[in-house]
């Protein structure tokens, strides 16, 4: 919607009994501290003992380890979570735009719990240089997981619009980025950014050998697999979301994308997304206030109806686009990345304000 130019070996038990103890381990380790003296001095007294450190826990040591229960995305307790953060953009375009400042505004002043990192196949990006990009991306998510948050690792196909033509590819990026998140809870695997002018069973037959080979990895982490239409479950090309819900994805532990844009997207995607979610687990991995090109008016009235519904069914979802492109959808006003000072809402603009406050929220 959003157009922009061999088998698995299944596990032993004692395989998931070491992994799951290692992501644990992983989840602690990325906790927020917050120290304070709480006990005063008094004059000429020796200075007294610290307070023990106060830990307040980032949304990754909170959580832990995420997996689909029935229709919700669950924390390792079981309990129903719904994710709130921010979608790079392209980042043979705006990698400036992700830096330590940014994403430390984005972890403590956002208070953002994810960070979807977006990797173009094409438009410059992966096809040109699939290591340099493959790094690019673990980079981006490495800090993103230092600082508490998860990342959503985006598989940003576009045109084409067939998932199918870059099967190769997506088999090559996805073996290498679940071997190196095998261990860690902090990952979701997008699999399809926007799959468009193709059927859903085309969809569906591309899902079912692209999640074989992240499990054959990382049995554990939650796979998004994206929907026709530009990821509006078909209602963008005539549909609706039944073609999913009578003929699913063979395969456990997945959710669907549904994208919006809300001055685009009216009823017929609000009313389908209401369904959807009744019926299947749903994460939406991209959204804008603005028209469907990110450009244009913000209607905050409708991206507002969208968030009650998505806080009401505890429906995840990170916004398009931490970057400060020209486009009213790109959260920074322009240059900002060519600076130092990411925090308060002087250096964003309108979209930036809304979405920074309903992020805090």
């Amino acid at each position: 919607m959003h157009q922009r130019t061999t088998p698995p070996t299944e596990p032993t038990p004692t395989d998931g009994r070491r992994r799951f103890a290692r992501k644990a381990l992983l989840a602690a380790s990325a906790l927020g501290v917050v120290t304070a003296l709480l006990t005063p001095v008094r004059a000429g007294a020796a200075p007294a003992p610290a307070a023990p450190t106060a830990k307040a826990a980032t949304p990754l040591a909170a959580n832990g380890q995420l997996s689909v229960c029935g229709r919700q995305l669950c924390n390792a307790s079981g309990q129903a979570v719904a994710l709130n953060g921010m979608s790079t953009h392209g980042t043979q375009w705006y990698a400036q735009c992700v830096t330590d400042g940014s994403l430390n505004a984005l972890a403590t002043d956002w208070r953002a719990d994810v960070l979807r990192v977006s990797t173009y196949v094409q438009e410059g990006g992966y096809e040109t240089d699939p290591a340099g990009f493959t790094a690019r991306a673990q980079k981006f998510i490495d800090a993103a997981h230092a600082r508490g948050m998860y990342a959503v690792i985006d598989w940003h196909m576009l045109s084409p619009g067939d998932p199918n033509a870059n099967l190769a590819r997506a088999k090559t990026f996805f073996t290498a980025m679940a071997k190196k998140y095998k261990d860690h809870p902090g990952v979701l695997y997008e699999i399809a950014n926007e799959p468009s002018g193709v059927s859903w069973s085309a969809i569906k037959s591309y899902s079912e050998q692209i999640i074989p080979v992240i499990r054959a990895q990382d049995p554990d982490a939650v796979v998004l697999v994206g929907t026709r239409a530009w990821s509006s479950f078909g209602v963008s090309e005539g549909s609706n979301e039944s073609e999913v819900v009578n003929n699913p994805v063979r395969a456990s532990n997945i959710m669907y994308t549904f994208h919006f844009y809300a001055a685009s997207h009216r009823e017929e995607y609000l009313s389908a997304l209401d369904r959807a979610s009744d019926r299947l687990p749903v994460f939406v991995t991209e959204f804008g206030t603005q028209n469907y090109a990110g450009e244009g008016a913000n209607d905050f009235a409708m991206s507002q109806r969208y968030l009650d519904l998505m806080k009401r069914k505890k429906i995840s979802w990170t916004n398009w686009n931490y970057s400060d492109d020209h486009r009213s959808g790109a959260v920074f006003k322009t240059g900002t990345c060519n600076g130092s000072n990411w925090t308060g809402t002087g250096v964003l603009k309108e979209a930036g304000v809304w979405i920074r406050d309903r992020i805090r929220q």
